[in-house]
């Protein structure tokens, strides 16, 4: 069985798209330059470990979320994830709730997630401009897989 032509032809395009976001300056969420493409993929980078692609309509927005303060459990799904991998021993046993909601009632929690938006305010950013969702979709999973972006799970939620 062949790879369905149409999926294949995107799937060859993605590179160069990759190649470019690797070649952009990276920028601190907190510094971003006037001129911004509006849809796209980003990557937060620490040094040169690549820790998270995401996708957006408004890059500009997206990232604004990531790192803001007061960014909620949601806005700030990056960050979330860092403290929850911080603290692998909490536990969200409450189902009718969702883990979600008990983990931010836990002041501990909180702290870590505090702690997690600071961090991502300091990682460096790039991103590239796509706006056509599909192509968009598969970008962030070729990214995050080539770059071995390894808080990129695309698990269910």
């Amino acid at each position: 069985m062949t790879m369905n032509s149409r999926f294949a032809t995107i799937i060859e395009s993605l590179e160069p798209s990759l190649q470019r976001l690797l070649d952009i300056s990276p920028e601190k969420p907190a510094h971003l330059p006037t001129v911004v493409p509006k849809a796209g993929i980003y990557l937060f980078s620490e040094r040169e470990r690549h820790l998270y692609v995401g996708r957006t309509n408004d890059i500009r927005k997206r990232l604004h979320q990531h790192s803001r303060p007061s960014a909620t459990d949601r806005q700030a799904a990056f960050a979330f994830r860092l403290a929850r991998g911080a603290n692998r021993h909490m536990q969200a046993p409450d189902k009718e709730k969702g883990p979600r909601a008990v983990l931010m009632a836990d002041p501990k929690f909180c702290s870590a997630f505090t702690a997690a938006k600071a961090r991502v305010r300091q990682m460096d950013v790039r991103w590239v401009e796509e706006a056509d969702p599909i192509r968009q979709a598969l970008l962030e999973i070729y990214v995050a897989f080539a770059l071995d972006a390894r808080n990129n799970d695309f698990d269910n939620h």
